[in-house]
């Protein structure tokens, strides 16, 4: 996998860097900042990039502003943002158009590298992964502005499922994470889908379907 990181804090940058290469994937340019990012993807047009939200020169949402614009202008280029804090709005403004190929991590999780790999491949194929903590900030917004709501009504053990099919699981990787049966998973999925109204499709579309109702608002 060709890869693209933008990180102004040089020994980061340099720790990812190390971190991906020793897994096999080719780093074929970084970025300090975000128009260098810009000019960088468009140059070397990489399969993923890694982007720091807070970079020169603004040191605000710069790289989120830079992912959004890499977003339409490469659509074939998968993202994951780097954040030192949780943003759940500038996590919605990027999955505004869609949640393939995207990922919203905090920096803390790369001390994981097992999950911080996963979560990398994972939105490398095309999928999605969303932190936790930012998908804990994102459903605690929505009860509170959509009390009404499909996902206002699910209980919290559902809302818990959901967050985890919002990071990408599978009904194994939930069911050892919540330390249930798969079967019991496979049961709150299904209660899910009545609670959002997502009747039965003969393609069975209904995950995507929830996660995206519950990223994409």
């Amino acid at each position: 996998m060709r890869v693209v990181i933008a990180e102004d804090e040089f020994l980061l940058r340099e720790g990812i860097s190390r971190i991906l290469s020793d897994e096999g994937h080719e780093i074929v340019a970084t970025a300090g900042d975000a128009e260098d990012l810009i000019g960088k993807v468009g140059a070397y047009r990489p399969d993923l990039v890694l982007t720091d939200i807070r970079m020169p020169p603004d040191f605000t949402d710069d790289g989120l502003r830079a992912a959004k614009r890499i977003r339409q202008d490469f659509p074939g280029t998968a993202v994951v943002v780097l954040s030192q804090y949780v943003d759940a709005t500038g996590a919605m403004e990027l999955l505004a158009d869609g949640a393939n190929g995207i990922g919203y991590l905090l920096k803390r999780r790369i001390l994981n590298l097992e999950d911080f790999l996963d979560s990398v491949q994972r939105v490398a194929a095309g999928g999605s992964s969303i932190d936790s903590d930012v998908i804990t900030s994102m459903v605690r917004r929505e009860v509170r502005d959509h009390k009404d709501g499909g996902i206002a009504q699910l209980t919290p053990r559902r809302l818990e499922v959901l967050q985890l099919m919002a990071q990408g699981y599978s009904n194994a990787r939930i069911a050892r994470e919540l330390f249930v049966t798969e079967k019991a998973i496979a049961r709150s999925i299904a209660l899910i889908f009545v609670s959002l109204d997502l009747p039965p499709d003969p393609d069975d579309h209904r995950r995507v379907l929830a996660v995206m109702r519950f990223l994409d608002r």
